[in-house]
């Protein structure tokens, strides 16, 4: 009876007691530490101003990740470009912000001390990528390759930072990733390469706002994370995400990326 009554009370309170445990999901784009170190100030930012508990989360791939946004598991969620476009649609986030004044560029890297001078020379190679759908990463690139008529194998090997390391052992002659993460890098890692070629530009990442969120929480966020750059605190955070500002966004910003017309997830 004990069991039956508390089992009773987490059903009609549970929603109550986690209506203010706000999840925030992170693209894993890097290693989960690295990426805790550059959100969590963020987060508790956010915490602070809006009285719910904003919390940093991640996952261990960029697969799990995709599942996760499928799912609407998380709350807010910082997802690459082509992600917005299919999770946009189901189920349903809404962009708020991204970063101000840029566009994300892919990158293919080789180590500084290659001879590699151009992509026609990695035909016949084994090349490092994060994941298949991570966009500019692995999509721009990989499609770059096929029209080059390049031939190569692609092994994803989970995150930009697993790239760049196993570029700069000489696991893989290259691997692609994206300039923000690149620059990001440990100097230590980022001296053993170098960039061999750059995509085009697009619309960067997308924060966005799953549609079960109250749209007076989703404003005062956008608003606070417009606001960072404002502040000699939030100036900090932001460059350790390599980023200089956020900006108010909406859903067609995404529509460059529309019209490239991928559809690897849906598939």
């Amino acid at each position: 009876m004990k069991a039956h009554l508390s089992l009773l009370l987490m059903t009609f309170l549970s929603p109550i007691a986690l209506a203010d445990h706000i999840t925030f999901g992170i693209v894993p784009q890097q290693s989960a530490q690295r990426l805790a170190e550059q959100w969590s100030p963020i987060m508790q930012h956010l915490s602070e101003q809006t009285g719910h508990t904003f919390t940093f989360e991640t996952a261990a791939d960029i697969p799990t990740f995709e599942q996760r946004l499928k799912d609407g598991y998380y709350d807010f969620a910082y997802m690459n470009p082509y992600h917005y476009t299919v999770f946009s649609d189901t189920p349903g986030y809404k962009a708020i912000a991204k970063a101000k004044d840029k566009q994300i560029k892919g990158i293919i890297v080789v180590r500084k001390d290659s001879n590699l001078e151009n992509l026609e020379q990695l035909d016949g190679a084994t090349l490092a990528f994060p994941s298949p759908a991570a966009f500019a990463a692995s999509v721009l690139p990989r499609s770059e390759l096929n029209a080059k008529q390049i031939t190569f194998k692609p092994d994803y090997v989970s995150s930009h930072d697993s790239v760049y390391l196993a570029v700069a052992k000489g696991f893989y002659p290259a691997g692609g990733g994206i300039k923000r993460t690149f620059n990001s890098l440990e100097p230590s890692i980022r001296s053993e390469l170098k960039v061999l070629w750059t995509t085009p530009g697009y619309t960067p990442h997308a924060i966005a706002v799953h549609p079960r969120i109250a749209t007076a929480l989703a404003t005062d966020t956008q608003v606070l994370l417009a606001q960072l750059h404002t502040t000699d605190v939030g100036n900090k955070q932001l460059q350790s995400l390599k980023i200089h500002a956020f900006t108010y966004a909406q859903d067609s910003d995404w529509n460059d990326v529309r019209e490239l017309n991928i559809d690897l997830i849906k598939k």
